[in-house]
This record gives structure tokens, sequence and C-alpha cells, in this order.
């Protein structure tokens, strides 16, 4: 339009403005509309909400609230607490009684020093305790002594007692990374290097002192200057195949992020006392934190694009991406635990095979009329012919992109990853019908196109009736309305590669 000297300056604008409302607005909208409809409804927590940061899960009822309930805000020093990795894979900083092995099997050495780990479940050994280094107890004093941004603390393991450290010393799996340790005093002239400076990173909203849950942190490693990192490593099985914790140069990153998502002041000095108070910590009630819509809305996305990432390994419902053109393996997504009701992704086969073939036959029409006008035989008319290639271009394309790439990707599929190119090949069925429909319009005998028309109708109209045939038996495993008999199962299961759950007679 720009080159269009018949246009105005103020048409264009006129009609950037229109297409900037109709491409990015409008789609915009409807799709913070449907988070915001998802959001409201689901206000409970599921089994897999961990992979949300601690905020995240606060807000849910039930789950991470019904631990978090009257739990204290600011910590202090003599705070008990659990550190969560914030970003990223769900674990907490843990510890146990178990060193470093003193060489690794490439001949490095470590410190032989008590194991810091990162641990993907609640245990006891999660609970660390904050301490003042010049505060000789463990107590919470009264007043609070407040910890804020820029303090330098202590981190003590509940369990154990020894403070969290680090040494000149390579990490287990990750070599120019330092380890992270509890300090044991060997005697041997190796001092403890525990000293750790509290960044709260997001104190513009939450304030400088650190809160619970709420305040985003890097530890700073006082003598070396580096931030305490989950290097998302997995240490073999004198770690108990636990992940690794290490100190990084590299300060500004998402894996040096943590909070505090558990908390209570220690009340008794008493070392026994103390483990027994921890061992019972997650035995508190539940109230829900507030989160604003869009605050739950960027982390979505950003767990999207993050967390999807990682690759789960030899799922019993994953699929090749040549599974996917011929409906080889559905999904189970939910099975009730007292009938055979279920939910069960899979397409509707006659659809889904109808599509398939009206790939295959459009691609073959579509050489049969380039050879055809390459010898000069032009059998459709002009303009049939021009919005056949179009719907190629957008249909085929389209397919194309969205399923091409999956043959190169290294992860596991499934088979929603397929439906983005399946809504193109539903199109280009859709478009090859209504090809075949002028083709019969184009008959020049009124006997033969009537005749043409009539088979061509019967065959729409049965092939209609069997796509909702397929939809009506399907319904229950498409919405589980009601519970099938193993019976029922076993004859809706069409193709034997598609595995339907029986637990119960």
């Amino acid at each position: 339009m720009i080159s269009d000297r018949s246009l105005s300056f103020v048409q264009l604008l006129a009609h950037l403005f229109v297409r900037f409302i109709a491409v990015f607005i409008i789609p915009m909208c409807i799709y913070l509309l449907v988070f915001y409809i998802h959001l409201n409804v689901l206000t409970k927590a599921g089994p897999h909400d961990n992979i949300m940061t601690s905020g995240f899960q606060a807000s849910l009822e039930g789950g991470l609230a019904s631990i978090t309930k009257g739990q204290p805000l600011e910590i202090a020093h003599g705070s008990q607490i659990t550190l969560r990795h914030t970003h990223g894979r769900a674990c907490w900083l843990h510890s146990h009684p178990h060193v470093y092995p003193l060489r690794y099997p490439d001949k490095r050495g470590s410190s032989h020093q008590q194991q810091v780990t990162c641990y993907s479940f609640k245990d006891v050994n999660n609970w660390w305790i904050v301490k003042r280094p010049n505060v000789p107890d463990l107590v919470v004093s009264d007043p609070i002594d407040k910890i804020k941004h820029g303090d330098v603390i202590q981190i003590i393991h509940g369990m154990t007692s020894r403070p969290l450290n680090s040494h000149d010393v390579a990490a287990p799996m990750s070599p120019q990374n330092q380890e992270v340790s509890c300090y044991i005093d060997y005697n041997i002239s190796f001092p403890a290097q525990d000293l750790w400076k509290v960044e709260v990173l997001n104190r513009e909203t939450e304030g400088d002192v650190w809160h619970t849950i709420h305040s985003h942190v890097r530890f700073i490693h006082t003598t070396s200057g580096q931030a305490l990192k989950f290097s998302g490593k997995q240490l073999p099985e004198w770690g108990f195949n636990q992940h690794e914790i290490v100190t990084d140069r590299v300060v500004n990153q998402d894996d040096t992020i943590w909070n505090v998502e558990e908390h209570r002041y220690t009340k008794k000095a008493d070392q026994k006392e103390r483990e027994r108070d921890m061992g019972m910590a997650e035995f508190v009630p539940l109230q829900p934190t507030k989160l604003s819509f869009f605050e739950k809305m960027w982390e979505l996305q950003y767990k999207m694009f993050t967390t999807n990432s990682e690759n789960v390994q030899d799922h019993i419902y994953s699929s090749t991406a040549f599974d996917w053109l011929f409906l080889t393996r559905g999904i189970a997504y939910w099975v009730s635990p007292h009938s055979n009701a279920q939910i069960h992704l899979l397409g509707n086969i006659t659809t889904w095979y109808s599509a398939t073939l009206a790939l295959g036959l459009y691609l073959f029409v579509f050489v049969y009329y380039l050879l055809r006008r390459r010898r000069q035989c032009y059998d459709i008319p002009e303009d049939v012919w021009n919005k056949f290639c179009i719907a190629g271009k957008v249909c085929v394309l389209g397919y194309l992109l969205h399923f091409i790439p999956y043959f190169f990707v290294d992860r596991t599929l499934f088979l929603h990853h397929y439906l983005p190119a399946y809504f193109f090949k539903l199109l280009l069925l859709v478009t090859l019908i209504e090809h075949i429909s002028c083709l019969v319009c184009l008959i020049k005998y009124s006997f033969l196109q009537r005749t043409f028309l009539r088979i061509f109708i019967g065959v729409i109209v049965i092939w209609v009736g069997i796509a909702l045939y397929t939809f009506r038996a399907f319904v229950p495993f498409s919405y589980g309305t009601y519970p099938l008999s193993s019976q029922q199962v076993l004859q809706l299961r069409w193709k034997d590669t598609w595995d339907f759950i029986i637990h119960v007679p």
C-alpha cells in the first residue's frame, strides 16, 4: 500500500491502525482471556504444581498453602527455613551426613566435606537455620533480629549443625565451578569459609527485609565473590542421584536465585528438641496467599518456555512423528480410581485417516495438473487452478512447517505435538472436497453432472455419518462422562496400539 499513490498518509495510518488491532490486539486479548478463565477456574493445588514457584503454589488452595499458613513473614537470626530453587526444576537445598568421596573417577580430589545437594522431594534434611556470624546461639531474639539485603550470614544445616561452606575445590560434576559443602573441621589447616552475603533481588516490591516465599535472593560467598547455584547436573550413586550445588563466578543468572518456602522461628536451643521440631515442621495448616493475574500469567509463560524443554525419557504414552499420521498412540490424561472412566486424548479416526489420505491425494492431483499444464493441457479454468494453488500454499506449507521439524527434535514426543499440523491437514481436506465439487460442476453433460453430483453428495453424507458415529462412540474417552465396562473398553480398541486403561472388571 505504501507504493499506492492514490492513498494519503492519513489513509495509510488508518490501514496500519486497523491491521494492528486485527492482527495483534484482538489475538492478544483472546490469549489473555483464555488464561484469565484458566486461572480463575483452576484455584486448587494439583499433583504437578511443584514446577511453579513457591509464591504461585502458595496462592492455590491446598498443597503448599497447607504448609505455610501462619508462618512468620520476616527472616531473622534463628529462623528455620527451607530454600527452594526459584526457577526451573523444583528442588530444595539439602544436606546429609554423607561426605564427598576422597577422589572422583577422573582422579580429582575433593574436600571430603559433608555433601550439599539439591533434592527434589520434601525432607527433614532440607531444613537450615539462619545465623548471624557473631551471635553464638541459634534462638530467635525478642525483638527479632531481621535479616536485610546486604547482611552477611551463616546458613547452618538443621540436622547436622554444620555451616554451608565453599572452598577453592572443583565441584564434582562441574569442575569449572567451586564445590559447596557443609564444613567438617578435620583439624588439618583447612579453615571454614562459611559466610554468605544476602542479596534481595526484588526489593523494589518486597523491601530490603528478607521475606518468606516472595523475596528472591542470591547468596554471595564472601571469600570468592561467587553465587550459590543449582547446576542442574545429577550426582552419581555416591550422591544418591540428587542434583549438584556449586558456586559460580557468573552471578546474574536464574539458577542462582532462591527463595524461602517454609519458615519457622527457633525457640529451643537444645539440638535434640530442635531436630524434633524440624521433623514436625511439615504439619502446619492452610491459607492461600494472593498473586495478581498478571503475576501468575507472566510466571506461566516463563515456565512454558523453560520447563517444557526438559526431556522426559521413555514415557509410556510417547510416540514418534511418523506414528501421528496413522493415529498409532493416544495419551491417557485421567482415570477414575473407582471405575474404568477415563479421559484419553485420541483423534476421530475417520477424519484423521481421511485428512491423511487427502494430503496424499492433493499432492498427487497437484503434480498431475502441473504435468498436464506443462503439455499445454488446461483441464480447469484459471481461477479454479489459482484457488487450488493458494489453498495448497497455505495448508500444505503450514502442515509441513508444523510437522517436519519434529523428525529432528531430540526429545520425547506426544500426540498433542501434532495438533497444530493436524489443523492444517483438516483445512486441506475441506479444500479438496470443495475442489472435487467444483470439478463435478464443470462437467458439460447435465445427465452426467447430476449423476456425479448425487454420488458425491451421497459419499459426503455417508462420510459425515461415519465421523459422527465415531465421535459418539468415543465420547466417554473424550470427556470421561461415564464409566465403561472392561468389555466396552476392549470393543473400542479399534487399533492394537491403543493403550486404554482397564483396572475394574
